[in-house]
């Protein structure tokens, strides 16, 4: 479907008609006031139901008859399993109108929205679909009068509130593994990308999930998402999105039921390259991919750049024509490398970072210019470690570069952050690999490439950028109880 030509994506946007009202206990409800408005062209691509109290309290309560009177939680878990098979079948059948929903509502070009993120998630729904008949209970050695079982429990009703970068992918990562054992959810998008999570939820109850089990309400997250922080029947929350909304969501479970918090927060994620990498120009042509990538909305973009002083001239020089080379326009557009930002409110944000690195004395390479709610792809080089660009996440096209003497000073700079999401080294020397990898503070720590990996390996940060683990069998963690049963023979 990526060779779908533009003047066809136009037309199927024209003739779409969403989702707009809440999902709970299976039925879509409430009336369509709020306004989505595309960045494509600042036009609104529809009005959608926005939640109070009342319709969390109604979702939470629809999430939690199904979980302790429905039959989801007592079901074997081959049938969980096949009926998140059918989910994931269904969500590819529909993959290129989510895919339109997703670049329509915040901007992301059509061919990453078909062939990056709907990918990823139909892949996480049958990878946990797969992992729900294959989790072990244990039988821990006792004496001989005495018996020890140890037993894996869902956990409860889970609230997932998510970001609009990747509205789905990150949805996807939460609510799969809280399904495949056996929890039941509550899903709360972000106000900018309600529509293609009200389109999964849709798919969801098509493919035969009891009604409650999966459950979408939309709204501010001031709003929605503080009455699913406080709500005192949500077992677990789970949060993708800033640090400082991450601190609201740990002060709501603490005033409440001391709720489970689980945090996947934000970054400033250094990319390091050293003399001796294997390949320099690939090596800058992935420091620039990373960095404009998604727009730069990405939680582990490469925003810090630090190279070898020795090879900086050459490696930023090439990072800057790369970043000149992009072609920006209409995400439905699938010739479109760069899409507009989500919003104008994120766009002025990310503009004030701009004009901070200049007034910083940062030196501009490349960009800093605004069209309507684009930015161009943005360079400072001659950045300094106290400088608020190397500081502060802009979540947007903007790359700080460092450089450096030595592997020591490199570590010193990547660790010198509040954060610690995400890091890169190139070099070709496997010690030095190790090394750094070993010493630098982050959750993921990828040697002689950027963003790679599947979903067999866990992500998440530590320090202020989180804690507990997306994808791969760990997130089953955060969504299941420990039991043991002691019996005397």
């Amino acid at each position: 479907m990526t060779d779908v030509p533009y003047e066809e994506w136009r037309a199927r946007a024209a003739g779409l008609v969403p989702h707009t009202g809440h999902h709970i206990g299976g039925e879509f409800t409430g009336t369509a006031a709020t306004p989505v408005v595309s960045p494509r062209d600042g036009k609104t691509i529809a009005h959608v139901a926005s939640a109070g109290r009342p319709e969390v309290d109604a979702a939470v309560a629809a999430a939690r008859r199904a979980f302790d009177t429905g039959p989801w939680p007592r079901l074997a878990p081959a049938e969980r399993k096949a009926a998140l098979l059918r989910w994931a079948d269904l969500i590819e059948r529909d993959r290129s109108t989510i895919a339109l929903l997703i670049s329509l509502e915040m901007g992301k070009p059509i061919s990453e929205s078909y062939g990056i993120e709907l990918r990823a998630v139909i892949n996480c729904v049958r990878w946990y679909a797969e992992a729900a008949d294959k989790q072990l209970d244990e039988s821990p050695r006792t004496g001989g009068s005495s018996l020890a079982l140890v037993t894996r429990e869902p956990v409860g009703v889970v609230a997932a509130v998510v970001p609009w970068n990747f509205p789905l992918t990150m949805a996807a990562w939460k609510i799969a593994p809280a399904l495949a054992s056996g929890c039941t959810a509550v899903l709360k998008p972000a106000e900018e990308s309600p529509l293609s999570a009200l389109h999964l939820a849709a798919l969801a109850a098509e493919a035969g999930l009891p009604p409650g089990v999966f459950n979408v309400v939309n709204g501010p997250g001031e709003v929605a998402g503080r009455a699913l922080g406080e709500h005192p029947d949500v077992d677990v929350l789970a949060f993708t999105g800033s640090t400082e909304v991450g601190r609201h969501f740990l002060r709501y479970a603490a005033g409440s039921n001391l709720k489970r918090v689980w945090l996947e927060l934000g970054g400033k994620s250094p990319n390091i390259i050293l003399p001796d990498a294997p390949d320099l120009d690939a090596a800058a042509d992935t420091a620039a991919w990373g960095i404009f990538f998604n727009a730069g909305e990405m939680c582990t973009a490469p925003s810090r750049l630090l190279v070898h002083r020795s090879i900086a001239s050459r490696v930023v020089d090439r990072v800057v024509a790369r970043a000149e080379s992009l072609r920006t326009g209409d995400p439905l557009d699938p010739s479109t490398e760069m899409g507009p930002l989500v919003s104008l409110s994120h766009h002025a944000r990310v503009m004030s970072h701009i004009q901070a690195a200049k007034s910083d004395g940062a030196r501009l390479r490349t960009g800093a210019t605004a069209d309507g709610r684009f930015i161009a792809p943005t360079v400072f080089d001659q950045v300094k470690p106290d400088m608020r660009l190397a500081r502060e996440e802009v979540f947007g096209p903007v790359l700080a570069v460092l450089e450096f003497d030595s592997v020591d000073e490199a570590i010193t700079l990547a660790n010198d952050t509040d954060y610690g999401l995400a890091a890169a080294v190139w070099t070709s020397d496997l010690s030095t690999a190790h090394k750094v990898s070993r010493s630098l503070r982050a959750g993921t720590v990828w040697v002689n490439c950027y963003e790679e990996g599947d979903m067999s390996v866990p992500f998440g940060g530590v320090k202020q950028s989180g804690h507990g683990r997306d994808k791969s069998l760990h997130a089953l963690d955060k969504y299941t109880d420990l039991k043991t049963t002691w019996i005397e023979l």
